[in-house]
């Protein structure tokens, strides 16, 4: 007979189905569950950004030993030798998928007055234009001790230490970091939800109406 703390087969499955639908979007699978440009050598932006769409999902829900330039090739849309010719070798791309300072350049280009909102509606835009979470894959790569711990230094150097440096008051660093796992959060909840939750038919100014404020309170010292 199953206690209150344990599991039934059904709360597993959905449990597991949830863990699968962030992981995605960690790693910044197409909404509509397509890769790549479909067109092998497309034009320069736009295979470049499906090989680092198709490189993110890979490099999050699979060891870094595991991922195949072959296998990013077939996901992207594209050829192998683009993805050489583009990046030069798997540990060059990887390098370029850990990276997130294209991300925190666009969420940390406001004034700290209007940074709560704006970090709000620059996390819905960039998962559009992305077509996916540009922070989730921090928490659920499924990388070696040694990949996971590269993967947290650089959020924390390129996203945490970036913003602690600018806001002001006591308890910077404690600040940056609950605003991190803010927007950490903000990117679960509408990965969780998605297609067909409220925060899926909501716009991203209600959205920044609702979550922004306690952002901004974090952002501001109290």
């Amino acid at each position: 007979m199953s206690t209150a703390e344990e599991p039934t087969p059904q709360t597993s499955l959905a449990t597991a189905h949830t863990d699968r639908t962030v992981r995605e979007e960690a790693g910044n699978s197409p909404a509509d569950g397509t890769e790549g440009t479909g067109g092998g050598e497309a034009g320069p932006e736009t295979g470049r950004e499906a090989i680092i769409r198709a490189a993110r999902r890979a490099f999050t829900l699979r060891p870094y030993a595991e991922v195949t330039m072959r296998g990013i090739a077939a996901a992207a849309g594209v050829s192998p030798s683009l993805i050489v010719k583009r990046f030069g070798s798997k540990e060059a791309l990887f390098n370029t998928v850990v990276d997130f300072r294209p991300a925190a350049d666009e969420l940390f280009s406001a004034p700290l007055d209007d940074l709560g909102r704006h970090l709000v509606l620059t996390m819905v835009d960039l998962r559009d234009r992305l077509r996916g979470d540009p922070l989730l894959r921090v928490v659920f790569s499924l990388g070696i001790e040694d990949e996971r711990t590269l993967l947290r230094a650089r959020f924390r150097e390129q996203v945490t230490d970036r913003l602690a440096e600018v806001l002001t008051g006591p308890e910077a660093r404690l600040r940056a970091e609950l605003v991190a796992g803010q927007l950490l959060g903000l990117g679960a909840t509408l990965s969780l939800h998605r297609p067909d939750g409220a925060t899926a038919h909501t716009t991203a100014e209600r959205l920044a109406d609702l979550y922004a404020p306690g952002i901004q309170h974090l952002v501001a010292g109290g």
